[in-house]
C-alpha cells in the first residue's frame, strides 16, 4: 500500500527535525550521530528512526541507544514544537546496518566472480 503524503511529508519533516535536536543534547557522543533514515508507522504514533553505525562500535552502539531512549520525550517534544504539531510520534531509534550487510555481500560476490575466472582462467 503507498504512504499517503501526508505521511511521506511527516517523515520528511522528521529526518530535519531529529538529527537538530539530537544536536542540541549535552552529550558529545550522541550529538553528531547521523540519521539515515524515519518510517512512521500505525499512522504516525510511531516514527522508527534509522542511524548510521559507521562510525561506533557495538559497546557505543548500546549507550547512544540506551542515552537516546532515556532523550526521546525531549526530542519529540522539540519537533513537535518546531512543526507546531498537536501531537509527534513516538521515536524508536536502531541502527541500520543493511549497507554494511550488503557491502558484505558485494565484497563475496566479487571474491567468487574472482576464483571462477581463474579456475576457468
Amino acid at each position: 500500500m503507498d504512504k499517503s503524503i501526508k505521511l511521506l511529508r511527516v517523515e520528511s519533516v522528521l529526518r530535519e527535525l531529529i538529527p537538530e535536536a539530537i544536536s542540541g543534547l549535552d552529550d558529545t557522543r550522541i550529538n553528531n550521530i547521523p540519521v539515515i533514515d524515519v518510517k512512521c508507522s500505525r499512522g504516525k504514533y510511531d516514527a522508527n528512526v534509522y542511524l548510521d553505525p559507521s562510525f561506533v562500535d557495538e559497546d557505543e552502539e548500546r549507550y547512544i541507544l540506551t542515552h537516546l531512549k532515556k532523550a526521546s520525550g525531549y526530542l519529540e517534544n522539540y519537533c513537535k514544537q518546531a512543526e507546531g504539531w498537536y501531537r509527534c510520534p513516538k521515536f524508536h531509534f536502531s541502527f541500520d546496518h543493511s549497507l554494511e550487510r550488503q557491502n558484505h555481500m558485494d565484497a563475496l560476490f566479487k571474491k567468487i566472480e574472482k576464483e571462477l575466472n581463474i579456475s576457468n582462467g
